[in-house]
């Protein structure tokens, strides 16, 4: 049977087929629906682990014990999971061990455009790219085979356009696979010195049986049209310089990405009039062509940022100007925003009043950097903020701490922030840390985390106590406030800037978007009894806005969270009649 398949759930599904037991991995859009989907087969076995290390050596310990598995991240969670990831190339695997990465051409939901190529390259692991969510199926199947051909991990890499779209897949049986017997070899898995230098040798053994595979392997596929122009291309790329130039244009279509072929490109190349290399992100096929003298237009024509298109392609080759049809007014811009409810939004606005310098962390809340609001100093990654404020007492002294907080979700903390809390402890700082605990993982879709006492397939577990875990890291000072009780946080917040040891303080009001979060009602605004002061304008809520002269609340985006009448301090925030 045949039927619609997002490119992530295909991932799922071919995982499944391939008699796959085990998944570990962290959410991470566009990756994070394969897990989800791997959650709904009773067959297979999935959680959420707290990062994306843990996450993949959960999955090299399955491996290695005998069952088929996978772990699956955003670009940047790779970057997290790169110390396992060099050192299972070297010891290789038991049964079959796949990674899924999806990159983010584009930056829909990242800090920036990292080309996971690269670490295919850089620890030597084996990686294909679908272009559809057929391919991304029939890879999964095909990369577990070869994972247990050559003694190696995988890599899938997808792309959010790859990962996000639907084609028809056609369902097949899963293979059932018995576990693998475990035989104990220290040579192979124990990764001192003296055995990761005889392991080496296997590597690059490896590494030139792969180089010629990639030669004849029907994962790279030739297609010849008119040969007056050539694409070497891949994944995306490939549909849309295809969907440009039809049949007026040949393609070298690469599905196995890395290692890349040699006398192929050649073949190709010399096949067709003018041969262009179509890549989103870094000129990683270019840079191989070119290493073999092959003659190739890469990115002199394309562009090295953001996602490619047919027009973006046809205008790199022939210089054409896609037409558009265009409406006559403008249409109003639609910037990200906190949504109503939001309890982070209770924490900025008492942040803003008292005027503090806020390193921020990724989640929902690195929103606060946009207007009205605007109050985050920096973000650079997942539990950077922790060490981000500790670093700026370091260089700035106790006087920087006194007006400096670190801001971090709950999922975030227990991610890589708890770390960056024990150095300060340990080290004599004195920075105050603001967990901002909403009971879920909220920017990549509400998953649970081990704050929430629920796994991925919301069985009860243990839940971490946050209280407890701060104390245990030796911070004597941690208090819980609730974000929209403004005054006691402004209050708390003073208090703890100015004490001279570290503090943390647990911001706690659960997300607005849950299903058991209910708030009393609706709010509407008085005109009588408003001043106009725009206080509550101040606090970035997308139900209130301006009307004329008027402010107003829209009806249709209150959830009736009740903040902003904390904010007004005339009373002219008043329950909806009847509600």
């Amino acid at each position: 049977m045949k039927r619609l398949y997002l490119g992530n759930e295909a991932i799922a599904r071919g995982a499944y087929e391939a008699g796959v037991t085990v998944f570990s991995s962290y959410p991470g859009t566009p990756s994070t629906e394969i897990t989800e989907y791997a959650a709904t087969y009773d067959a297979m076995y999935a959680e959420w682990a707290p990062n994306e290390k843990v996450a993949l050596e959960a999955a090299i310990g399955a491996s290695i014990a005998g069952a088929r598995s996978m772990s699956c991240m955003k670009h940047v969670g790779l970057n997290v999971a790169a110390d396992p990831l060099f050192t299972v190339a070297y010891t290789g695997v038991n049964a079959g061990l796949v990674i899924c990465v999806a990159d983010d051409p584009g930056m829909h939901s990242s800090q920036n455009e990292q080309d996971s190529r690269h670490y295919a390259r850089a620890a030597k692991v084996m990686m294909l790219e679908p272009a559809d969510s057929t391919e991304c199926k029939e890879f999964v199947k095909r990369a577990y085979a070869l994972s247990e051909e050559y003694d190696t991990p995988v890599f899938i890499r997808l792309s959010t356009r790859i990962a996000h779209s639907q084609s028809l897949v056609e369902e097949c049986e899963r293979e059932e696979r018995a576990l693998k017997e475990y035989v104990k070899n220290p040579g192979k898995y124990v990764m001192m010195p003296a055995m990761a230098r005889g392991r080496h040798v296997v590597v690059e053994q490896r590494q030139a049986a792969l180089a010629q595979f990639a030669e004849t392997t029907d994962l790279n596929k030739a297609e010849y049209n008119n040969k007056k122009i050539g694409f070497i291309t891949s994944g995306t790329s490939y549909l849309f310089a295809k969907e440009a130039f039809g049949t007026d244009a040949s393609y070298l279509k690469l599905g196995m990405v890395y290692p890349l072929p040699t006398q192929l490109l050649r073949d190709f190349a010399a096949n067709v009039d003018e041969c262009y290399v179509a890549e989103e992100l870094d000129p990683f096929f270019e840079e191989h062509c070119k290493a073999l003298g092959i003659k190739v237009i890469g990115k002199k024509r394309f562009s090295l940022l953001g996602e490619y298109s047919p027009e973006l392609i046809r205008k790199a080759v022939l210089g054409e100007e896609a037409s558009f049809i265009t409406a006559d007014e403008s249409i109003p811009p639609r910037p990200p925003v906190m949504c109503a409810g939001c309890p982070h939004r209770g924490t900025f606005t008492a942040l803003k009043q008292l005027g503090v310098r806020i390193s921020g962390d990724i989640g929902c809340y690195t929103l606060a950097a946009l207007p009205p609001l605007s109050v985050l100093d920096t973000t650079v990654c997942m539990g950077a903020s922790v060490s981000i404020a500790h670093g700026m007492e370091l260089a700035a002294g106790r006087d920087v701490a006194k007006n400096t907080v670190a801001v971090i979700g709950d999922s975030t903390f227990m991610h890589s922030g708890i770390t960056g809390l024990i150095d300060i402890v340990y080290n004599k700082g004195t920075s105050t840390v603001i967990i901002l605990d909403n009971s879920i993982t909220g920017m990549t879709g509400h998953q649970q985390n081990p704050t929430t006492g629920k796994t991925l397939k919301n069985e009860a577990t243990k839940q971490v106590d946050l209280v407890k875990l701060c104390e245990a890291v030796g911070v004597e000072r941690v208090t819980v406030v609730d974000p929209f009780d403004i005054d006691n946080f402004k209050k708390v917040v003073k208090e703890e800037l100015a004490a001279d040891e570290p503090s943390v303080i647990i911001a706690q009001r659960p997300c607005a978007l849950l299903k058991n979060v209910a708030f009393e009602g609706r709010r509407t605004i008085s005109q009588e009894k408003c001043k106009k002061c725009q206080a509550c304008m101040k606090i970035g809520c997308p139900a209130i806005s301006k009307n004329g002269d008027d402010i107003v609340i829209n009806p249709a985006l209150c959830v009736g969270c009740g903040f902003c009448a904390r904010v007004c301090k005339f009373g002219a925030i008043e329950m909806e009649a009847g509600k």
